[in-house]
């Protein structure tokens, strides 16, 4: 694996994606960008990389590694975002909300995105994307789903991402604007923002417009629903290979066997850690951005690496799912919000 290191792909990738990492964290820092966030941001300016495709061609072999391997290690590192005991600390209601979020959103997205005629593949990443935390989550679930073509794979990831983004930002926009006419104190929509917009970046522009105590409740509500990214992958690694054996079945082949979501280990690991040692805010802080760092290239490289003409053929179903869901999805926090909070 670490062979790859030592070709001028690889170092040509990294670099590529590097740059495009680190520009998509600075200009989510910029008014209105911050609504897109980080992860899209460093997507897009990969897909703008096509621009130069001699330059992308060569880099391809190195690429395919970052979108695999830094994808992994991002995931690990963004366990040290979750501190256990605040979340414990915030109560039931809050984690149960949380559960009933997640499980219900990626229900009914799946659902009404089959429905509409996506396949199960894109249907089930952008239902953990629009019930979870947005383009990281799809991001995390998708290693879990076995494939045999690659390119289908990518195309679907960046096809969820896409929902989830426009999605996201469009009900950051409606729950801004909703916000005189919902009589909601500070703390309640925080929950709300946090209870029902896909993304962090989402919840957090998004709360801060009911100042600190609606940026804090929306914040511990979001990484409510970020904790649960491990076992919604195990339980859709356990799905994909059921579908994996049933296909194999009926074609008198031998299914392959799910490899071990250690980078989902290591993000549990890394949650407790950061739990139980005593690392200081700015340590943990950092061990966040370098999180966000690999997340980062690893989007650049696939909007590098993939095929957008396809794309944009395929997206009516899952962004009809999506708009229903999210719709269903913000009603729902709205009543839990006044009638828990």
């Amino acid at each position: 694996m670490l062979a790859i290191t030592k070709e001028k792909s690889f170092w040509l990738a990294a670099g590529m994606t590097f740059v495009c990492s680190l520009a998509g964290t600075f200009l989510a820092k910029l008014p209105y960008l911050s609504l897109v966030g980080a992860l899209v941001l460093s997507l897009l300016l990969g897909i703008a990389c096509q621009g130069a495709p001699g330059l992308v061609t060569e880099a391809m072999p190195g690429v395919a590694f970052i979108s695999n391997k830094f994808l992994r290690l991002g995931i690990i590192l963004l366990g040290f975002k979750l501190n256990l005991v605040t979340l414990a600390q915030s109560g039931v209601k809050t984690i149960a909300i949380a559960a009933i979020v997640v499980s219900g959103t990626i229900t009914l997205t799946y659902f009404l995105s089959r429905r509409f005629g996506a396949e199960a593949e894109l249907s089930i990443l952008t239902a953990c994307g629009c019930g979870i935390c947005g383009a990281a989550a799809v991001m995390g679930v998708s290693p879990q789903i076995e494939t045999e073509d690659e390119e289908r794979k990518r195309e679907n990831e960046v096809l969820a991402v896409a929902v989830v983004c426009v999605m996201g930002t469009v009900f950051t926009l409606v729950e801004i604007f909703l916000k005189p006419f919902l009589h909601l104190t500070p703390s309640q929509f925080g929950v709300m923002a946090g209870g029902s917009l896909h993304e962090i970046a989402h919840a957090v522009a998004t709360g801060q417009a009911a100042g600190a105590a609606g940026l804090q409740s929306a914040i511990i509500m979001k990484l409510s629903r970020v904790l649960l990214l491990a076992p919604v992958a195990l339980i859709v690694g356990w799905w994909s290979q059921k579908r994996q054996q049933k296909t194999a079945a009926a074609a008198n082949a031998t299914a392959k066997k799910l490899p071990l979501p250690w980078f989902l280990l290591g993000f549990v690991l890394t949650s407790v850690i950061g739990t139980v040692l005593p690392l200081s805010a700015d340590v943990l802080n950092l061990l966040v951005q370098a999180a966000y760092l690999f997340l980062g290239m690893a989007m650049a490289a696939l909007g590098m690496s993939v095929n957008f003409r396809v794309i944009f053929k395929r997206g009516g179903s899952v962004f009809g799912a999506a708009a229903i869901s999210s719709t269903v999805l913000l009603a729902f926090m709205i009543l839990a919000v006044k009638v828990l909070f």
